[in-house]
């Protein structure tokens, strides 16, 4: 009688040790997921760039990127990122829009160890026109004279 419940705890002992192995392939890691641009005048300059590196153990693809609205263009490699070695996701925000921003840029790879390959950068910043009075800016205080 034991040797039949031997068998079948063999089995799922094994099912369990190949699902916790640690899986192999590309991987990717962002020095960071968000970047601020902060306030920048009407016209600035509106490139940043998404640093990664393939920490895994294949080479990682970067199949496309998209942006949450035309103002937005991103740029990815073209080339697969070796592992161990560093890419870069070239971003274009168009700071003829005067305003608050927050975009989005959806970078789809073929790395194992996000949900689906698939990582979201954010960008954030204000556009100011430095010519115009700002409305949104907040009062400050009129110095009391005596």
């Amino acid at each position: 009688m034991k040797k039949m419940y031997f068998i079948p705890v063999l089995a799922l002992t094994l099912l369990l040790a190949a699902f916790t192995q640690p899986k192999g392939g590309p991987a990717i890691e962002f020095k960071t997921k968000e970047i601020d641009y902060g306030q920048v005048n009407k016209g600035a300059d509106g490139y940043r760039t998404f640093e990664f590196t393939n920490t895994g153990d294949a080479p990682l693809v970067i199949n496309r990127v998209r942006s949450s609205c035309g103002c937005t263009i991103p740029e990815k490699p073209t080339e697969p990122i070796m592992p161990g070695k560093t890419g870069y996701i070239k971003v274009h925000y168009n700071t003829n829009h005067i305003g608050p921003f927050r975009k989005t840029i959806t970078v789809y790879t073929n790395a194992t160890n996000v949900p689906n390959g698939i990582v979201v950068l954010k960008i954030k910043g204000r556009v100011i026109d430095p010519t115009k009075v700002d409305l949104n800016r907040p009062k400050t205080a009129s110095p009391v004279l005596k």
